[in-house]
């Protein structure tokens, strides 16, 4: 039997039709999806797909499973990227970047026409903040001034660590792991964050999401909203 995340990303893929250029997320969950288109173009069930990756992993990924891929300057619009999250409340807005890849995957929201999210039931929270910090990608130089702003807001963050010091993105940044202040607006703080400066994006992604496909070990459902 599959596991929900599973589930959930290969019926995302029903989705995908040939001749697209797909946003390919990051995650264990996206990557589920990727695997899925990987195997459909093998077997010829789908054509003249390219991939933008939004990750190096999910690159790797992608040229082991010989998904063609591309650029955001060769190709701008993309028709569709499914992607995973770490949070998702019931308006469909998300915490993204425990993987640290959020500032690609905004990039690639934001020139999307549509984009589904797949997450099992663990990510599905009353509110954003619930489980998961909200990461906020802050650049090297400075990166305890940007921590003291923060703290300004009442988002307490921490360095996130890696195995041999700060940990690094794929833009070679650091990230600051905040939580979200008891009864704060969304799109307002969103705003504070980055208007910070050395900030470079945070882990909110709010009115990105076109469908949210939920899997569970029943099967999968989809979230109104």
């Amino acid at each position: 039997m599959m596991n929900p995340k599973e589930l959930a990303g290969k019926r995302a893929v029903a989705f995908v039709e040939s001749g697209m250029v797909l946003g390919l997320g990051s995650g264990s969950t996206a990557y589920y999806a990727i695997r899925e288109i990987g195997r459909l173009l093998k077997d010829g069930a789908l054509r003249d797909i390219v991939g933008i990756p939004t990750s190096r992993e999910t690159e790797r990924l992608a040229r082991e499973l010989g998904i063609p891929l591309t650029t955001l300057q060769e190709h701008p619009c993309i028709a569709l990227t499914i992607d995973g999250a770490d949070e998702v409340d019931p308006q469909g807005n998300l915490i993204k970047g425990g993987g640290g890849a959020l500032l690609h995957e905004k990039i690639v929201a934001r020139a999307s026409e549509r984009e589904i999210i797949v997450v099992d039931e663990s990510k599905l929270v009353p509110f954003l903040g619930s489980h998961f910090l909200l990461p906020v990608e802050v650049i090297p130089f400075g990166w305890n001034i940007c921590a003291r702003e923060l703290e300004r807001l009442g988002c307490q963050p921490t360095l996130r660590r890696g195995v041999q010091g700060p940990y690094i993105t794929d833009e070679e940044n650091y990230i600051l792991d905040c939580i979200i202040p008891p009864a704060a607006e969304l799109a307002p703080l969103e705003k504070e964050i980055n208007n910070i400066p050395g900030v470079v994006e945070n882990g909110l992604f709010l009115g990105y999401t076109s469908l949210v496909i939920v899997g569970s070990p029943e099967g999968t459902r989809t979230l109104s909203l």
